[in-house]
């Protein structure tokens, strides 16, 4: 079992120790590599206290199947995806992942965030917290109705079993048309950009006029590709909601 806190968080060393702290929990493990290129330019100012809700389990030898079956979703469940410390993805159910979810926001409070955000897009009940606690999901949903007012909207998701219930909570949401398309942000390095593209072309073809990659591990780049092959506006989930973090903890003082 890891225990070292050598990656379940990462030291800002370009930043005062006493800069406010902003908590990143994922619902993978930590550190998430592939997000701080994206976030620190939208944090100036702001130290980074990452933790993950499967920090503690095992993804190797032996004990990955069980653990794995352990976290899976249950038989009708929507799945959530999130990334592994190796850059790997992992399938999760809800039931298996909150009290990991508590228990990372308790270690990113004791780090001393200010705030914390849950990299998630999925939708969770209540969880416990002491500072201010931030969910992705209506942080993105919110911001981009406000932005697309009754246009018809495509969004793309990691997994074609999420699309079904993707598409119900954002309909229930906007006004205008809804439809989903689904590309692995966390597949194959040398596959994932044109997995990203032919979503959002398929999209803009059946007539979307804006495209929201609704994961937080879809990256800038994700979005250029997907702008280029689509021309059509992408709004990007991490992005809209690191932003919005970034508020809370200035606010914070």
């Amino acid at each position: 079992m890891h225990t070292g806190d050598d990656t379940t968080r990462t030291a800002d060393l370009d930043r005062p120790a006493d800069a406010p702290a902003l908590g990143l929990v994922t619902i993978g493990q930590a550190p998430r590599a592939d997000l701080r290129p994206d976030a620190e330019p939208l944090l100036p100012g702001v130290r980074l206290v990452e933790h993950g809700a499967l920090d503690a389990d095992r993804f190797d030898g032996d004990a990955e199947a069980a653990t794995r079956r352990l976290l899976a979703p249950e038989d009708g469940e929507a799945p959530l995806v999130s990334r592994l410390r190796d850059g790997r993805s992992v399938l999760l159910g809800h039931g298996a992942l909150v009290p990991r979810i508590e228990d990372a926001i308790g270690r990113a409070e004791r780090d001393g965030a200010a705030a914390t955000l849950l990299l998630c897009t999925g939708h969770f009940p209540a969880v416990r917290a002491r500072r201010p606690l931030l969910f992705a999901e209506p942080l993105v949903q919110r911001a981009v109705a406000a932005t697309v007012g009754t246009d018809p909207v495509g969004i793309v998701c990691p997994h074609p079993d999420q699309a079904e219930d993707i598409s119900r909570r954002w309909a229930e949401l906007l006004p205008g048309r809804v439809q989903t398309a689904a590309a692995d942000p966390y597949g194959p390095a040398e596959r994932v950009l044109d997995d990203v593209a032919a979503a959002a072309r398929i999209l803009a073809d059946r007539g979307s006029s804006w495209l929201v990659l609704d994961c937080i591990g879809y990256t800038e780049r994700m979005r250029t590709a997907a702008l280029r092959a689509a021309g059509r506006p992408v709004l990007l989930a991490r992005a809209i909601a690191v932003r919005m973090a970034a508020e809370v903890v200035a606010a914070s003082g």
